[in-house]
């Protein structure tokens, strides 16, 4: 039998990390913004009772929204990755084997156990999760990863489990009981595209496509799709990835606040989208070999003239020295650039990764200043992480940067920043 494995899962998680700071928000509806403040990503449980839906541009729902007196945030991406990383190191405590899936979620490897003892230690981890990090989370336990996302949604919906639900035991009777109650695109690794062709044939709950002959899903679907079946049977097909693997390609790219027409503008944007990527490829070690920019207009705007462009650069080594990626990202700018547009999008991106080593220099320098450019930005990145990305950046990425993106509801940089921090107080 396989080892029973248990998916923790931030509840609403944006909602719960606006809610760690904001006590005055719980029991209230909250909702969070996408980039530009465009569209609902995050709803609490009072505001999804309000018929609020994912996805809902806010444009839309703006009046409703004020109201029902709901609180509406644009999304602080610095908190939340900060209140991840605690999450996830309070989950690193237990000793157990840890795949940090995403930003909320995580798998753990329970070791062997009684029903009773394992029912326990799911409860302490969430306990010690919400005490260590005010976010609440639940837990979803089962014999491969497909049945635990399944224990964990019905974890979070149903207030009988009391946000802990193992089916690790459970008979086959009792299991397809829950699985003829789950729609099949609501299946973990079931997009709408499969769930549209599994309805075509007849496939329309979980309890469906257990039984389905998993030749003739990997033939109609994919090889993936077949694990899928499998794993809804309880054989394990779907392995926990302990080690993250370096990604083999980065992009860092957003949508402009407003319109941007001059070329210096959006030499600012493209530097600061590429000191982003400097940062993510030292993180995981990487160094590039290939850059690309890109530009376009907005296609909603069929007013406007249209315009998109891109560029792919080879670099003479691979780097991840964020001046030098910055310099022939301006070059392909200029290359791509076209007076007399409403531009509403940049964004680079970098592939050809390898593993970071010695770096040839791109100036002529020698190995002691290469070495010296390393520390230069190892300095640069400590100091953005402790007091807050972009507290140092390069001159090229400006100052005002009016074509940043909107967030006008954004939170205080809680976690970053000495002067936000929440004042509490003591009653005597």
């Amino acid at each position: 039998m396989n080892p029973a494995l248990a998916l923790v899962d931030c509840n609403n998680f944006y909602v719960s990390a606006e809610r760690v700071f904001q006590p005055r928000l719980e029991g209230k509806p909250v909702v969070v913004l996408s980039n530009n403040d465009g569209n609902i990503v995050a709803r609490s449980n009072e505001a999804k009772k309000l018929g609020l839906k994912m996805g809902e541009p806010y444009f839309k729902r703006k009046a409703f929204l004020e109201e029902q007196g709901v609180a509406v945030f644009s999304s602080n991406y610095t908190c939340y990755a900060d209140m991840s990383a605690r999450v996830m190191e309070t989950l690193q405590g237990f000793g157990t084997e840890l795949e940090i899936y995403s930003i909320d979620e995580a798998f753990m490897r329970l070791p062997e156990m009684s029903a009773a003892q394992r029912l326990d230690f799911c409860r302490e981890v969430r306990a010690q999760v919400k005490r260590c990090t005010g976010i609440p989370v639940s837990v979803g336990v089962a014999r491969t990863k497909t049945l635990a996302k399944l224990a964990n949604e019905r974890a979070k919906k149903d207030p009988w489990f009391e946000g802990v639900l193992d089916i690790s035991e459970w008979g086959e009777e009792e299991l397809d009981k829950l699985l003829a109650a789950t729609e099949v695109e609501d299946i973990w690794g079931v997009g709408s595209q499969w769930a549209t062709l599994l309805r075509h044939y007849g496939y329309c709950s979980a309890f469906d496509l257990k039984y389905a002959p998993e030749r003739w899903v990997g033939k109609q679907l994919s090889v993936l799709a077949a694990r899928t079946v499998l794993e809804l049977r309880g054989v394990g097909c779907i392995p926990l990835e302990l080690a993250v693997s370096p990604k083999k390609a980065l992009v860092s790219s957003r949508s402009f606040g407003q319109a941007v027409e001059s070329v210096g503008e959006l030499k600012e944007a493209v530097s600061s989208y590429t000191a982003r990527l400097g940062e993510k490829l030292r993180r995981q070690g990487s160094a590039a070999s290939v850059l690309q920019v890109f530009v376009r207009t907005s296609p909603f705007r069929v007013d406007e003239p249209q315009y998109a462009g891109h560029i792919t650069l080879p670099l003479p080594q691979p780097t991840n020295y964020t001046p030098a990626l910055t310099h022939y990202a301006c070059i392909g700018l200029e290359k791509i650039y076209r007076a007399g547009y409403r531009y509403h999008k940049a964004g680079v991106l970098v592939t050809g990764l390898s593993q970071q080593g010695v770096q040839l220099s791109y100036f002529g320098e020698g190995v002691g200043q290469i070495e010296q450019q390393g520390r230069l930005m190892e300095t640069v990145d400590s100091l953005n992480r402790r007091y807050g990305r972009n507290t140092l950046r390069l001159g090229s990425a400006g100052i005002g940067q009016e074509w940043q993106m909107k967030r006008g509801r954004v939170s205080p940089p809680y976690t970053t920043s000495w002067e936000d921090l929440p004042t509490a107080w003591a009653l005597t």
